[in-house]
């Protein structure tokens, strides 16, 4: 059986990792020009159910070296003023595990067959059940790729050119909501800010969120003594920050251009301090650190499972069929769910325990179910954060 995968992002790839541990051939297509093309590398925290997924993908001689590269989450979630008096709680203390996007992608593409500057242009079904995938390349010099494969899996996030085809009634729903995020390196400067990580701190119509991510053991030297088969990044502990704008985009009394790392003439890390005069003497110098390279400005677009489609030799999993807000903490862990259930759908077929399309049926199924749940309460929590968000 061969699986053709579209996107690079965790879930695919984790698919991709699990099929690979089972003996199934499975093939990774990204846009991007290279797997380094885009900075994906802020904190996240995998609920129970996401770490399993993952670890269950993964094979079981790097299982010590993922236990290494987390750690464990525990926050009181506070609401905290611009000097960070406490004037309230935004529920339970959050727990999980804790983990650096860009680490775990770099251990997730180990091994893997990773075709970039492919960029989806559509696909045909063959009479012998395969589907037939088309893929442009950006550089005039290489010719376009074509993949035949027994399932095409879109996991190619929110503009999912595979849903524009499979179910083109499934769009993408724009909150109107924008943040900015970024990342500080985690210096002794920042103690004082130590009751904030998980909590939101806001002011002046804004929220900023904040989160630690500390390493038990640097990655790249807990993957040279774990895993030597393993390259992962030279990184150090750091802050990741999110300030949620206004419903209309606006930033310093001007409305938000187009989705990026600038707002007007500013850059996204100006736009945040422009909206902190007054604020603690640590969260303007939190900002004033980070690197700037790594602000950028996005927009929250959430995407609703829409209509079944017949099953067949394609599908979508993650942010391509569901597609959640980032208040909800649930996006990566339910691509992530999405992922292992797929692969666990898939080593029936190929034990011949099931057919093809009675597999795909069956995770589509319940991934409809849990992937409507996880849109619904992420934007739930939305307004929370920024009043007046588009919540349908």
């Amino acid at each position: 059986m061969r699986v053709s995968v579209v996107g690079a992002g965790l879930g695919g790839l984790a698919l991709a990792q699990g099929l690979r541990g089972a003996g199934i051939e499975a093939e990774v297509f990204e846009r991007d020009p290279g797997l380094g093309a885009r900075f994906q590398g802020y904190r996240l925290v995998l609920d129970p159910v996401g770490f399993q997924a993952v670890r269950d993908c993964l094979p079981t001689r790097w299982h010590p070296l993922l236990d290494e590269i987390v750690m464990p989450a525990s926050a009181e979630q506070l609401v905290l003023d611009p000097q960070l008096n406490e004037i309230g709680r935004l529920g339970a203390a959050r727990t999980g595990i804790v983990v650096d996007r860009q680490v775990l992608r770099h251990l997730l593409l180990t091994g893997l067959t990773v075709h970039t500057d492919a960029a989806l242009t559509g696909y045909d079904r063959s009479a012998d059940g395969t589907v037939r995938a088309r893929f442009a390349r950006r550089d005039p010099a290489a010719a376009d790729l074509l993949a035949t494969a027994d399932l095409l899996v879109g996991a190619d996030g929110v503009g999912s050119a595979v849903r524009g085809v499979l179910s083109p009634g499934t769009t993408p729903t724009d909150t109107g909501v924008r943040f900015v995020i970024g990342r500080t390196p985690l210096t002794d400067a920042f103690a004082g800010l130590s009751r904030a990580y998980g909590s939101k701190v806001t002011g002046g119509g804004v929220s900023l969120l904040l989160g630690a991510m500390r390493f038990r053991t640097p990655p790249q030297q807990a993957a040279e003594r774990l895993a030597p088969e393993v390259t992962l990044p030279d990184l150090g502990d750091y802050v990741r920050w999110a300030m949620i704008l206004p419903p209309d985009g606006s930033v310093d009394g001007s409305v938000g251009g187009s989705v990026g790392g600038s707002v007007g003439d500013r850059s996204a890390q100006d736009a945040v301090l422009s909206r902190m005069d007054g604020w603690h003497p640590e969260l303007r110098a939190l900002v004033e650190q980070a690197d700037p390279d790594n602000s950028t400005l996005l927009s929250i677009r959430v995407v609703h499972p829409g209509e079944r489609w017949a099953p067949g030799p394609v599908t979508l999993l993650g942010d391509a069929v569901h597609a959640t807000s980032p208040t909800g903490g649930n996006g990566a862990n339910t691509a992530l769910r999405d992922a292992d259930l797929l692969r666990r759908r898939l080593i029936e077929v190929a034990d011949g325990r099931r057919e093809l399309r009675d597999a795909v049926d069956d995770y589509e199924r319940q991934m409809f179910g849990y992937g409507a749940e996880a849109v619904r309460s992420s934007l739930e929590r939305l307004p929370a954060f920024a009043p007046g968000a588009k919540l349908s």
